[in-house]
């Protein structure tokens, strides 16, 4: 694949999972998953499961490169002999670690959306095909009894003849075989799947955690956009890395000034950042803006119904302007209500190219609408 093709596996602006030094926050997963190997019997299918963004594609090259690079034993009556591991780190000049930065260690596969070269983009799907070519491999590898390993990535993404020929492999898995299936949904994966594999569940990040795998990532942010970043992403790197790029902190402060301003529209603030939508290249901005507005407008809603304010914060004084806002379930739910058809009627206008500024500004004059309605 030439290096311009996108990475099915991989978030824009960050470096690939196999390249990522340390996996941040997840340390119960981990450890779950070495006392599973010093047991002495390692299952042959692993579900990780979690949100976006957290660490489930890091989490499974640590594992691949951390079992290939220990082949079985018996010596001491354990699978790796005495003393078993403490973590899964290997050294960077460690010969598997090598090979599989350099993509050419033989006991891994990964099984990913392929490149379509007619169509000049990545298919929507894990097809059949993709599997047939890792059952061949699985023939062919393994001469010097060592694991192998396969990387599903992601799971979700196999269409149903894909599920049905991996569960094949499931059911009668080849000798010293490993199949770690990254998924964000398991329950949409088929129950026999599930049931063939153990699971590992990874959180959302906190914002000291966001914070540190920002920083691996080569995404530098104040501690406060930190922060702000973890709740605005729920605690998804992947998605953190999106807004960081697109300026998503002063995008939602931006919108939360907004409606700090309601019931009296503050129309200059309503147009500079309906002009931000404008600009060349911005199409990604606009999605921003709007996936923004959409949580903004769910934060409002169940800060009201719930009566405690989203933890962490994602603005300053968005407790503040939430409590003067809903202060009571009846105005929650009319936030909620509005919400849903601001929504739908912001997909509906660009999926039918409506000018990006003239629907923000339309969507803020609702909004005013809504409090000038609710303080009545």
């Amino acid at each position: 694949m030439s290096d311009d093709r996108p990475q099915p596996d991989q978030t824009e602006g960050a470096p690939h999972p196999r390249d990522t030094a340390r996996l941040i926050g997840q340390a119960a997963a981990e450890q779950a998953f070495l006392e599973a190997v010093t047991s002495g019997r390692l299952h042959h299918g692993w579900m990780i499961a979690g949100p976006r963004g957290t660490g489930k594609a890091t989490l499974a090259w640590r594992i691949a490169r951390h079992l290939i690079a220990h082949p079985p034993s018996t010596a001491d009556g354990g699978l790796f002999g005495a003393p078993p591991p403490r973590s899964l780190d290997i050294p960077e000049d460690h010969p598997v670690a090598r090979r599989i930065a350099a993509g050419s260690e033989p006991g891994l596969f990964k099984l990913t959306r392929p490149w379509d070269d007619r169509a000049k983009r990545l298919k929507a799907e894990i097809t059949v095909d993709e599997v047939r070519k890792l059952k061949s491999r699985f023939a062919l590898s393994a001469a010097d009894g060592g694991w192998r390993v396969v990387i599903v990535d992601a799971a979700d993404e196999m269409n149903t003849s894909a599920a049905n020929a991996l569960l094949k492999l499931l059911e009668e898995p080849p000798a010293r075989a490993t199949l770690l299936l990254v998924t964000h949904q398991p329950s949409a994966l088929l129950p026999t799947i599930r049931s063939r594999c153990r699971m590992l569940h990874l959180r959302p990040l906190s914002p000291p955690d966001m914070a540190a795998a920002l920083d691996q990532a080569g995404v530098a942010v104040p501690p406060e956009e930190a922060e702000a970043l973890a709740a605005l992403s729920a605690g998804s790197v992947g998605d953190a890395i999106r807004l960081s790029l697109n300026e998503g902190p002063k995008l939602y402060t931006a919108i939360l000034t907004l409606l700090g301003s309601l019931p009296q529209l503050d129309r200059a603030r309503a147009l500079a950042l309906a002009e931000a939508a404008t600009a060349r290249g911005a199409e990604d901005r606009v999605t921003t803006i709007f996936s923004l507005l959409d949580l903004a407008l769910i934060r409002l809603a169940r800060a009201g119904a719930s009566g405690q304010m989203p933890q962490p914060a994602a603005a300053r004084n968005e407790a503040e302007i939430f409590a003067r806002l809903a202060p009571d379930l009846r105005r929650a739910r009319a936030w909620a209500e509005i919400g849903q058809q601001i929504s739908e009627r912001s997909r509906h206008g660009r999926a039918v190219n409506l000018d990006p500024a003239a629907l923000i500004l339309d969507t803020m004059i609702k909004l005013q609408k809504t409090a000038s309605d609710l303080a009545a």
